[in-house]
């Protein structure tokens, strides 16, 4: 018997470091990811005439919008404000070349795809990027206490992923191609106490991509949903960039490398090695009355509400 606990627990631990050995070897590619899942020059060009970005006014999208065009693609910009999108397609026209069009749609609104679809009608569509979304507040809060435009942040955020992918996918599939980048978000990654509506909207987009991989990967598409930590964006309040928070332009240039790599990434090497660290830190921990209310007292509204109920 004593033999027996032995053998098991020998082959028990050297299961545990095998698994370890794979894991850490494995991790490597986001390290390497030139060598280990190279992207050829012509790679995303190979995909179609034509790269769609919504939400590209500013932020993520226009930064997708600028690399694309950079790498070879023409581009359409879709989002809410039509001088915003004037101004980026010339800038991007005059930094690169590339044809540039641009569609004004408010994605907070579910009458919009008709025209839409009409606006892409002949286009080689190869590449597109659901990137348009928003958050419920600025600052994080308890769901009582945010915005009540909670239908507005669903349109945007989550049905806005699902018309897109459907209007273009259709063409993708005929042309046995393509290649759709979903940005989501970390905090849809898991239950996210201060986001509630923010997170659950980004979990939507992260299981819709991974379902919608499984189901298309064998028609040649690659599907790959993308969720950063902290990137700087209006939305985000435009925080300085540092080892953690990358500037958008940063951000899309290095999460581009990573599009072979699987069908999920946080984008870039340093959220990455964040989101390995936070993985060993039980959820229970976030999830803690004492977590939530040393955020809110670190949010300068709140700070001012206490100080008023004392």
């Amino acid at each position: 018997m004593e033999e027996f606990q032995q053998w098991l627990f020998t082959l028990i631990g050297a299961t545990i470091c095998l698994i370890c050995l794979v894991n850490c070897i494995w991790f490597l590619k986001y390290f390497y990811p030139r060598i280990w899942s190279p992207v050829p020059q012509s790679f995303f060009r190979s995909m179609g005439e034509w790269a769609v970005i919504t939400g590209a006014g500013d932020g993520i999208g226009k930064a997708y919008s600028f690399e694309l065009a950079k790498r070879g693609l023409n581009t359409v910009l879709i989002s809410r404000t039509l001088e915003t999108l004037r101004k980026v397609a010339s800038e991007i026209e005059k930094a690169t070349g590339r044809n540039v069009k641009i569609i004004q749609a408010d994605f907070t609104k579910n009458n919009i795809y008709d025209d839409i679809e009409k606006s892409l009608q002949g286009l080689e569509i190869g590449i597109l990027v659901n990137n348009v979304g928003m958050l419920h507040n600025p600052h994080p809060c308890c769901f009582l206490n945010g915005s009540k435009e909670d239908e507005d942040l669903i349109n945007c955020n989550m049905i806005s992923v699902s018309k897109m992918t459907q209007i273009i996918m259709k063409q993708m599939v005929s042309r046995q191609k393509g290649l759709i980048l979903n940005i989501a978000s970390a905090v849809g990654t898991f239950p996210c106490p201060l986001y509630t509506i923010y997170s659950a909207s980004k979990a939507f987009v992260y299981t819709f991509s991974k379902a919608l991989q499984v189901e298309y990967k064998g028609k040649g598409i690659i599907i790959q949903v993308v969720t950063p930590f902290g990137v700087s964006t209006p939305m985000s309040m435009n925080p300085k960039p540092n080892l953690i928070t990358k500037s958008a332009t940063a951000f899309v240039r290095e999460s581009l490398d990573y599009v072979k790599l699987s069908d999920e990434t946080h984008g870039c090497l340093a959220h990455e090695i964040l989101a390995l660290f936070l993985h060993f830190i039980p959820l229970w921990v976030f999830h803690t009355n004492k977590v939530q209310e040393t955020i809110l007292r670190m949010i300068p509204e709140y700070k001012k509400k206490m100080q008023k109920s004392t």
